[in-house]
């Protein structure tokens, strides 16, 4: 029955296929007291319990309501009730002016993932149901999207502090409301739900249309599943094409060969070119699909010369080409603050020892770091496209240490900060691979990028302490 409450059992059915997890899981729930966030986390704490773990509940309060803080207050009583651990997350700055739906989102992902990434918990729940998931197969299908768009939202993404899971994507919205009648639970009514100025309300407002039409929400999110597998497959094919053509260097750059380029079919090669890019270059959105077109064919016909996209530059190497990042696109410095962590540039994440020197920052090694550091990156194998775009610390004497070159300034504090990728995507969809601090700090996306004779070794994924 589509409005049949969720029980223990049928939460535990539809946890099983998002498995394994580890023994006593520790969950966060983004719950906005909306009644399908409020189910979701009562239903995820009670799994967890029954593992010997629990859930604590995450509300964002974006500030752009007068009553957001009440309600998120109301939401942690609610869950005190229940013996659930709850916490506000305020998104800080400015009220934006416009695309706030946008803005929100992000800023609600950012503080969620960053909440995740600080308390070691590598499992955040979303409460993304079956009606979300036509909403969403509707709205990027009048945008044109492809197979990637159209299989909506996946159930699991791995993220670089763990995953985000989508337990409910095929159920029902009237079941979630149906568990909290059952347990007296009341909720908060969100009125942007019902405001036609967003196109995700006015499709919901025409549900009734559609399902008479055959396109009812069951029917487009299975559509969407569907979709989802191909999508599946498809990334399994580039994860391997990836492995095989594609050596990640530590530093941010990476070669492609050139050999088994070609042999590719046009949808794998293009799909393995915005997946590097995007490692590389730091967005985190492929570029649009006629300028990766566009680049697969210039690579294709040979043409070498001045080819830049989605913040990279390609680069001619004789066995195949070198993709690094293009310097005008570069992030400017960031300071970076003892005992605690900075991302620049999109890809890098430094952790600051606590004992580390006031006043560095860290940014671009830059085109002319002198011949000492010249010499040491031509000893590390970077290439001169790839040296002014390498992560270095600089304090107001100039250069104070480039990690990857193994540099330290003469008299500089050593050790001072740990340096590990945090691309918007990785090659493989296992993701990163981290290797302890030392010659070799880090690796990306490829376990091949580990060298063992360089004494870095290989380290299993999770999350890594400074």
């Amino acid at each position: 029955m589509d409005d049949k409450a969720i029980s223990d059992l049928d939460f535990a059915a539809l946890m099983l296929p998002l498995g394994p997890f580890e023994p006593r899981p520790r969950l966060a729930v983004a719950v906005s007291g909306g009644a399908d966030s409020l189910a979701l986390t009562l239903l995820a704490d009670k799994w967890a319990r029954m593992r010997g773990g629990h859930a604590v509940g995450l509300t964002v309060d974006h500030r752009l309501r007068p009553d957001a803080a009440a309600e998120a207050n109301r939401v942690g009583q609610w869950l005190a009730v229940h013996g659930i651990d709850h916490v506000i997350l305020v998104r800080e700055g400015e009220r934006p002016t416009a695309d706030i739906q946008a803005v929100a989102r992000k800023a609600r992902h950012d503080l969620l993932g960053r909440y995740c990434a600080e308390a070691g918990i590598l499992h955040l729940l979303l409460a993304h149901h079956r009606e979300d998931q036509a909403e969403t197969l509707l709205l990027r299908l009048g945008r044109g999207s492809g197979v990637d768009g159209l299989a909506a939202m996946a159930t699991r993404r791995p993220t670089r502090w763990g995953q985000i899971l989508r337990p409910l994507l095929d159920t029902p919205r009237a079941r979630l409301r149906s568990t909290l009648v059952e347990r007296g639970q009341d909720w908060v009514e969100d009125p942007s739900n019902a405001d036609p100025v967003y196109a995700r309300v006015r499709f919901r407002q025409l549900a009734p249309v559609l399902a008479a039409e055959g396109l009812a929400s069951a029917r487009l999110a299975a559509t969407a599943a569907r979709l989802g597998r191909v999508r599946a497959t498809l990334e399994h094919d580039v994860a391997r094409a990836a492995a095989r053509l594609i050596v990640p260097h530590p530093a941010g750059f990476a070669r492609l060969a050139a050999n088994g380029f070609s042999a590719l079919s046009e949808e794998i090669a293009l799909r393995v070119l915005a997946r590097l890019l995007s490692l590389v270059g730091g967005e985190p959105l492929p570029p649009r699909h006629e300028r990766l077109e566009r680049l697969a064919h210039a690579l294709a016909a040979g043409s070498m010369t001045g080819l830049t996209l989605a913040g990279c530059r390609i680069v001619a190497d004789g066995r195949g080409w070198i993709v690094c990042r293009e310097p005008a696109r570069v992030a400017p410095p960031v300071a970076l603050v003892p005992g605690a962590e900075s991302l620049w540039d999109r890809r890098f994440l430094a952790r600051i020892r606590s004992s580390a020197p006031q006043g560095l920052y860290l940014g671009a090694l830059g085109a002319s770091p002198g011949r000492e550091l010249a010499q040491a990156a031509r000893r590390h194998g970077i290439p001169a496209c790839a040296r002014a775009t390498i992560p270095a610390l600089h304090d107001q004497q100039g250069v104070f240490a480039v990690p990857h070159l193994v540099y330290n300034r003469e008299g500089a504090q050593q050790n001072v900060c740990r340096l590990e990728p945090a691309p918007a995507q990785s090659l493989t969809v296992a993701g990163l691979r981290l290797v302890p601090f030392g010659s070799n700090p880090i690796s990306w996306g490829m376990s091949s990028a580990c060298d063992p004779a360089s004494g870095a070794g290989r380290a299993k994924p999770g999350r890594t302490q400074p």
